[in-house]
């Protein structure tokens, strides 16, 4: 693909004659040679880079010595140096035929196995409708539409006929497995009244085109002669027959004596049994049946019920305590307690002004 895209091209420098006279032709340059192996692996393709580096060397021995006695690359390099490939129509360590001969293998209906490796078996593969050796032949289930020297063309049989002449149901030669033929026509066979049919005891069987379906008795039923409780050959544990059905016992209401006897506990039905439940408000706890109520909460401290802003207010009213009881000290001439007064005073209004600010500066800057 890369040979064909550049087989037009040029140097590309704007003077041709130049390039070329100086450089060599384009056409057979190393520059060209770049720009088709640049291009020949796409990026993540890890094998692709991995031989076309190994093949490296023959590569160049072929673009540069051999492409004018061997042009076709594909079978100098992969067939004959590298010893990869094989032609078209053959196989194998030494490329031999595929059955039905190289140019046309397997009749054209099937594939060889191998086909252009080094590695297979030769043997044909054929495509849904054929059959043989060598894929000349039409395949079970399908008749012959045309045929000449080259071609075969094969269709589908009635769905029964395993071999036909035709696609009515009235030319079948043979039948399919579950089928079986009558006057040209195939007739299904009832594999569940013929005892062909092998299902498990538990099991009814059904019949289907050409086969049959093994499915399981209800499970009121010990055997069973198809669906639902009222084919039962024979009631299961905890069913009781009323007629021609298998139907629940309900063991919560059928004894005098209650069926569960721990402390809050209650029966429930359930179907082919019952179980032992805990009764409304209760919930079991190591086996036993215990009232569902929540833990005891923690007695609430004396603060525990106090807002944000109730904290906020004993805090200034602890402050104002504190403050007039330092100013009547320092009332009294001490310079310590006057001291410490004026301090006090400074850390509230640094609270109060820090705590305010925003609506201090706002009310200021409004005039308020």
């Amino acid at each position: 693909q890369g040979l064909e895209r550049t087989e037009h091209e040029g140097f590309g420098g704007g003077n041709t004659a130049w390039e070329e006279e100086k450089l060599s032709k384009y056409q057979h340059s190393e520059t060209r040679l770049l720009e088709v192996l640049e291009s020949v692996c796409a990026p993540s393709d890890f094998t692709c880079h991995q031989l076309l580096e190994r093949s490296e060397e023959h590569v160049e021995q072929w673009w540069f010595h051999e492409q004018q006695q061997h042009p076709d690359f594909f079978q100098w390099l992969c067939v004959d140096r590298l010893m990869l490939c094989c032609p078209p129509g053959t196989y194998g360590p030494d490329c031999r035929s595929c059955a039905g001969g190289p140019q046309q293998p397997c009749s054209g209906n099937g594939r060889c196995d191998g086909d252009g490796t080094r590695r297979g078996t030769g043997l044909c593969v054929c495509s849904p409708g054929y059959g043989g050796p060598f894929c000349a032949e039409c395949g079970d289930g399908y008749y012959e539409v045309s045929r000449n020297k080259s071609h075969l063309m094969c269709a589908e049989c009635y769905q029964a006929c395993g071999r036909c002449t035709g696609p009515e149901d009235s030319s079948c030669l043979r039948c399919k497995r579950g089928w079986v033929l009558h006057e040209h026509r195939c007739i299904d066979i009832d594999e569940c009244g013929t005892e062909m049919a092998h299902c498990r005891a538990n099991q009814y069987c059904v019949n289907t085109e050409g086969s049959y379906e093994c499915r399981d008795c209800s499970t009121a039923c010990i055997g069973c002669m198809g669906a639902g409780p009222a084919r039962c050959k024979k009631c299961n544990k905890g069913y009781w027959r009323d007629g021609a059905k298998c139907l629940d016992v309900d063991e919560c209401a059928s004894t005098e004596e209650p069926v569960c006897t721990g402390v809050q506990e209650v029966c429930e039905n359930t179907e082919g049994s019952y179980r032992c439940i805990c009764a409304q408000g209760h919930v079991r706890r190591d086996g036993q049946c215990i009232e569902d109520k929540p833990p005891d909460a923690p007695e609430k401290g004396f603060f525990d019920d106090v807002t944000d802003d109730e904290v906020v207010v004993l805090q200034q009213m602890f402050f104002g305590v504190m403050i007039c009881a330092l100013a009547t000290l320092a009332a009294k001439g001490d310079m310590v307690f006057t001291a410490i007064f004026i301090g006090a005073v400074a850390a509230m209004a640094g609270y109060w002004l820090s705590d305010r600010s925003d609506r201090v500066l706002d009310g200021f800057m409004k005039g308020r």
